[in-house]
């Protein structure tokens, strides 16, 4: 199954009011909103977060559930409708097949940007998506059942012993064990579902691919990109790139919004 995100230490940047979230000095700017993926929180995105504000962009990074395909893309969507003005909607793994459904029939999304992510097409879920393109996540999770309000269902982790080797291989160890232990889990349908839209079929989207990624392959990264005719960038990093290279990740975002606002 592809999936993903990370978690770090820090708070989500979350800290605007939805209303007010492209008002004043970056009026001229499209807002950009960061969806985070499985085995994460919004801080995933904390060093791209700070490189973007730092050009004078107006930064979301709402939480993403994590609790179903549907049920996410629904609360994203709900959220992106309290933006005023164009946005540039950023998907992390998981997050990607968020905002696939999300975006649809909201035109002020402008631009997708997918970092090592999920791009399925209608029909297509994460899991199948994984049987076409198998990577080394499909042995690296635990199973563990839940229950909440008489409802009931299974939870998936990603075994502490194998963070560092198939989530954040680029990362040193000491970071990527942080990570294990700060991990959201994600419910099972946020990847048997299939999508019922696919937002990158009418918004132009961006892609980046991660060479040395273990947990979505790398293969199906450019698959998923190709069709979508996105622009696309490959670097050498792991699952984990808005950590690792949020350089790389914030350039990639800036063209979106660069074009999201009319320019070249």
């Amino acid at each position: 199954m592809a999936t993903a995100g990370c978690a770090v230490t820090a708070v989500s940047a979350l800290t605007t009011v939805p209303m007010a979230a492209n008002g004043g000095a970056n009026a001229d700017k499209p807002t950009v909103v960061l969806i985070h993926g499985a085995f994460a929180d919004s801080s995933s995105w904390n060093g791209v977060i700070e490189r973007l504000q730092r050009r004078g962009y107006t930064v979301m990074a709402p939480a993403n559930p994590l609790r179903g395909l549907y049920s996410d893309s629904a609360y994203i969507a709900s959220f992106l409708k309290t933006i005023k003005g164009p946005i540039v909607l950023a998907g992390h793994s998981y997050g990607g097949a968020v905002i696939s459904t999300a975006a649809a029939g909201n035109p002020q999304v402008k631009s997708l940007i997918y970092i090592n992510a999920l791009m399925p097409d209608v029909g297509e879920s994460g899991m199948s998506l994984s049987a076409r393109f198998p990577s080394a996540l499909g042995t690296a999770t635990i199973s563990v059942p839940y229950r909440k309000a008489g409802a009931s269902g299974t939870d998936l982790y990603l075994k502490r012993d194998k963070v560092h080797s198939v989530f954040a291989n680029c990362l040193p160890e000491s970071q990527a064990n942080l990570l294990g232990v700060t991990q959201r889990p994600a419910a099972t349908t946020a990847f048997s579902e299939t999508a019922k839209v696919a937002a990158w079929k009418e918004i132009p989207s961006w892609a980046l691919v991660g060479r040395q990624d273990m947990t979505v392959s790398p293969q199906q990264e450019r698959f998923e990109a190709k069709r979508a005719h996105s622009h696309t960038q490959e670097i050498d990093s792991c699952h984990v790139s808005l950590i690792a290279r949020p350089d790389a990740v914030a350039d990639l975002i800036l063209q979106g919004a660069t074009a999201a606002a009319g320019g070249s």
